[in-house]
């Protein structure tokens, strides 16, 4: 399975403000395993940046003056993501501002490019009610090291939200199975079977009346279909 993990800063909250996106950054995971195919990219957004969203992630209009617009980084990205699930924390925001772009292009929303979308907020929600499932909360929670998020990035977070990603679904790892070799002497694969002696504790008496009056009492309530004096019978 391929899924990139996804995220964006943007010069405003509110799409339909006329903000835009100015970052966006994808990691890579194939079968629960960081490839390091990472995606990253500033984008112009043509327009200012407010002075609440600056505060949060510090990139200013003129750094992105001379960086691309999202137009000519589109195809890229789309190739990027093109069929791949994507991982984003609180996805309908960064959803919303894809959209936007891709519209604004005549193109077609994200989801017609990716298989799907995985909203890791409503997942940490899920499975820790009432606690805080803010990006550095959930580091904190698994133990990601964060200390390099002094502001947001979309590279960084989205290095950490897969690191975070995996520690939220790491339970999934628990059906696969080790059938290498033991380890040089192990006594549990060295053991001789045919030594062991089977101890059989017989039912008491009292047990073997139990045991008879539960099967009448199962058989009464079913109208004689006790499967277990059946078998008997």
């Amino acid at each position: 399975m391929r899924q990139i993990i996804l995220d964006t800063e943007t010069t405003g909250l509110e799409p339909a403000l006329g903000h835009r996106i100015i970052e966006i950054a994808g990691v890579e995971l194939v079968n629960r395993r960081l490839t390091g195919n990472n995606f990253h990219r500033y984008v112009n957004p043509e327009r200012e940046i407010e002075d609440g969203a600056l505060q949060v992630h510090g990139i200013t209009a003129e750094f992105l003056r001379d960086k691309p617009r999202f137009k000519e980084i589109v195809h890229e990205f789309l190739d990027y993501v093109s069929g791949a699930e994507l991982v984003i924390h609180n996805a309908a925001f960064d959803i919303e501002f894809l959209n936007y772009e891709l519209g604004l292009i005549d193109m077609k929303p994200i989801t017609e490019y990716s298989t799907g979308a995985i909203d890791t907020l409503r997942m940490a929600r899920e499975l820790h009610p009432g606690k805080k499932n803010s990006l550095d909360a959930l580091c904190e929670r698994y133990q990601i090291d964060n200390s390099a998020r002094t502001l947001h990035g979309a590279l960084l977070d989205a290095q950490l939200l897969g690191e975070v990603y995996l520690a939220m679904t790491r339970g999934q790892d628990s059906l696969i199975i080790d059938i290498g070799a033991a380890p040089a002497g192990s006594a549990a694969y060295e053991s001789d079977a045919g030594a062991l002696e089977l101890i059989v504790v017989p039912a008491s008496a009292g047990e073997l009346a139990a045991h008879e009056q539960q099967l009448a009492d199962i058989d009464g309530a079913s109208g004689g279909t006790c499967v277990w004096k059946a078998l008997r019978a």
